[in-house]
């Protein structure tokens, strides 16, 4: 192997450790279904990622160093805010809140829903309009169905492969 593709090689393998060092999951806990926090549980116990689970009310979570709950004021925003706040650029969010997922992108981080759907700068401002369409529809008296039944299996299976996605790629 040549010294240059030797060099290129040592560069890579450092920017990796970078990036383990220090990436983390920011997770938008409110919501966040139990079934998907085991999954995330068990991610961060496996690759010792730092998790950090940002609610305005304590979250049972496993006792291991990789993994906290920061509890924020009971305010509008205050968790999003939290985020923003702990975001780096290397991170993943796991939120179903589009404006929030839309500033993560923003901020070029990543983030994933709870389904497994991975928000891009590709995809967000359709998911920003949509929302904002039934927020307009609510708002003037006309009643919309939640398009938010209980996650499936299905949708459990894409959420656990996006994250190890991520995981991967960032060299866990």
């Amino acid at each position: 192997m040549s010294e240059f593709a030797n060099l290129k090689e040592n560069q890579h393998k450092e920017k990796q450790t970078i990036n383990k060092i220090s990436s983390k999951i920011l997770v938008d806990a409110d919501a966040c279904p139990n079934l998907v926090k085991k999954i995330l549980f068990r991610a961060s116990i496996r690759t010792k990622i730092k998790l950090i689970l940002i609610a305005n009310q304590p979250i049972k979570y496993p006792n291991v160093d990789s993994i906290k709950n920061l509890v924020v004021e009971k305010v509008f925003d205050a968790a999003d805010n939290k985020i923003l706040e702990l975001l780096d650029k290397d991170d993943l969010v796991i939120t179903s809140d589009i404006p929030l997922a839309a500033d993560v992108i923003k901020n070029g981080a990543s983030a994933l829903n709870f389904r497994g759907e991975v928000f891009t700068a590709d995809n967000i401002k359709s998911r920003l309009n949509m929302r904002d369409f039934m927020e307009t529809m609510r708002s003037s008296g006309i009643q919309t169905k939640s398009n938010n039944p209980s996650i499936s299996q299905n949708e459990l299976m894409t959420f656990a492969n996006k994250l190890d996605t991520f995981l991967t790629k960032l060299g866990y």
